[in-house]
């Protein structure tokens, strides 16, 4: 079953608010009970903006076809349920959409479906689609609205509600071309321009039917002994007597003089512009298509793409994704695959959604489902790029505050026999210690638990004492500090993996593990350093080594990144995996990778 909820408030379109879903495709429970007051998936959709993200089979398609199951689409294809929309080893399936915020207008479409409520006046509209199947025979089934009792929708209610649908792997160049039932043809004759008693039907009709005249007089021309009518008309005018009789003769004109044939005549492309790329033509196939949005009309304002980014280079999928969310009278409902996308996405913005999808549940991060505040929301408008962006479609993620633990985690994960590539576990290097900010976006605030292990790895930057030794309080304090914010007792996919004592490079060089391969690349990077030659015996002077060390640390010369690149090559062509202690000074990284990979 599927039930849709429409809602409007200060003339602003209906929107899609909510969908419901029950034993529809992998959505379902234990035993295929279906309980009204427990959906086996809902999502909650903003008016603007929503993006729809998740690994492949998460389900997203899903939640796309569930919509267009109810309302249909503009599009001339056929939508109707299969046996394999039916959850495995169920025979019944509910599908339910609200939409909210009806104006009047939009209101007086449906005056015997819509229920206002009584403390807010707020109008809406809910859509149920309830189907069951006997073995692999669907019965009959039908969309209803639901205000209490399920009443039967008109033709032209239902018409209103059609969504307009971008599919995925999109084929622009032959959807634009002119031809029989061609796409472009179906969306200029569902413009209200061409509607029957429309100015621009019979505005259209009434010039090609001058034209067929027109072409009628030419080809009938008989000035001179080379006319039109002697070398075209007559030369088939005289096979068709001898074929059939003197009776008979040709009538040549432009097939067609009605709106739907016109239409199908024609062709979109842009001015100045041939053979355009897959990546041109998508975007005007996308532009065509909105055209259903544009129109005066209060039908709902609904648009469905599937992986936007289809046949578009970085840059142009951030430019459409840009002007997508600047429409503020459109609802668009999107899945997507790109980290380009997802870092232009203004997380700040109400109207705007994201949805991600895992565990056969979603978890939208709009304001007050996550940890995150206005605050950090502002940083990550600033600070949210395409790298950092692939946090969003990882399996398990990996914060670090710079460049070294990013070059030499990842190398680190491999020798240990865990490749992060495979395992689908992304490093997002945050460039600072502003990492909390991004691992609220994966901090639950509305009692879901988002199953993906975010470990994040930091300095204490607590320094040492004179003696080389460190203040417990200081760091047990710099701990208590992040654990606060971290709060594990309701986020416990997320953790903490602190430096064992004041910075990565420390900890490297008095690592057991480590400590060989660190100070080798620090000879070999700050080659002019006195205090990193090795002595004459060819070992290193460990006491003059970590005094210069400390020194760098404090002053900022060490050269980290380079000192990190050097060290990860040297690891990557040692064959033999390094055995890590419990206590070794680097053994954090390794427990964050383990988290991560969990």
């Amino acid at each position: 079953m599927i039930t849709l909820i429409f809602t409007n408030k200060l003339n602003i379109p209906m929107y899609l608010s909510n969908l419901k879903l029950w034993n529809f495709r992998k959505f379902t429970n234990t035993d295929g009970t279906i309980d009204l007051e427990h959906p086996h998936l809902e999502v909650p959709f903003s008016k603007g903006l929503n993006v729809l993200i998740g690994e492949n089979d998460s389900g997203k398609t899903a939640v796309i076809d569930a919509i267009k199951m109810v309302t249909k689409t503009h599009s001339f294809e056929w939508i109707h349920l299969l046996d394999t929309d039916f959850s495995k080893g169920r025979d019944e399936l509910r599908i339910e959409l609200m939409f909210s915020d009806l104006s009047d207008e939009e209101a007086y479409q449906f005056p015997d479906k819509i229920v206002i409520d009584q403390k807010t006046g707020i109008i809406s509209l809910k859509l149920v689609l309830n189907a069951q199947r006997t073995g692999e025979r669907i019965r009959p089934y039908e969309v209803k609205a639901d205000r209490g009792e399920l009443v039967s929708m008109n033709a032209e209610e239902k018409e209103s509600l059609k969504a307009t649908y971008l599919r995925a792997l999109r084929d622009a160049d032959n959807d634009l071309t002119a031809k029989r039932n061609s796409r472009i043809s179906q969306i200029l004759l569902g413009h209200d321009l061409f509607a029957e008693g429309a100015s621009g039907k019979e505005e259209f009709e009434a010039i090609f039917s001058q034209a067929n005249e027109t072409l009628k007089e030419w080809f009938n021309k008989e000035d001179g002994e080379t006319n039109n009518k002697s070398q075209i008309k007559d030369v088939i005018d005289n096979f068709i007597h001898a074929f059939i009789n003197d009776n008979y003769n040709s009538n040549i004109t432009v097939s067609g003089s009605n709106i739907k044939s016109i239409l199908e005549k024609i062709n979109v492309g842009i001015i100045g512009l041939d053979n355009l790329g897959l990546g041109s033509m998508n975007r005007l196939f996308m532009a065509a298509e909105l055209l259903h949005l544009k129109k005066k009309s209060s039908s709902v304002k609904l648009c469905l793409i599937e992986e936007l980014e289809a046949h578009l280079h970085p840059q142009a999928q951030m430019k459409v994704i840009d002007s997508l969310q600047d429409e503020d009278s459109v609802q668009f409902i999107m899945t997507t695959h790109s980290p380009n996308l997802a870092s232009k996405i203004k997380l700040d913005v109400d109207t705007t959604s994201v949805i991600i999808f895992k565990d056969n549940d979603v978890f939208p991060l709009t304001k007050g489902r996550t940890r995150l505040n206005d605050k950090d929301y502002k940083f990550l408008d600033h600070f949210l790029d395409v790298t950092k962006s692939n946090l969003f479609f990882a399996k398990g993620i990996i914060l670090v505050e710079g460049w070294a633990e990013e070059l030499l985690i990842p190398v680190l994960a491999n020798n240990q026999g865990k490749n992060l590539t495979k395992m689908e576990v992304s490093v997002v290097n945050v460039g600072s210690t502003a990492y909390l900010h991004y691992a609220k976006i994966l901090m639950r605030n509305d009692g879901k638990t988002l199953n993906y292990p975010v470990a994040i790895v930091t300095d204490t930057d607590v320094r040492p004492n004179e003696d080389w030794s460190f203040d417990n309080e200081e760091e047990e304090k710099k701990k208590d500090e992040i654990m606060v914010n971290l709060d594990r007792a309701s986020n416990p996919n997320v953790n903490l993996f602190l430096a064992t004592h004041w910075t990565l490079e420390w900890c490297l060089f008095n690592s057991k593990a480590l400590s060989d391969f660190f100070i080798e690349s620090c000879s070999i990077i700050h080659s002019g350093t006195n205090e990193f030659k090795k002595q004459a015996n060819g070992s290193w002077d460990k006491d003059l080594f970590r005094n210069k060390l400390a020194e760098k640390l404090k002053n900022r010369s060490l050269n980290k990144v380079a000192i990190a690149a050097e060290m990860s090559q040297m690891i990557r062509e040692s064959a033999t995996p390094i055995h890590f202690e419990d206590d070794d000074y680097a053994n954090y990284l390794i427990k964050a990778v383990n988290f991560a990979c969990r």
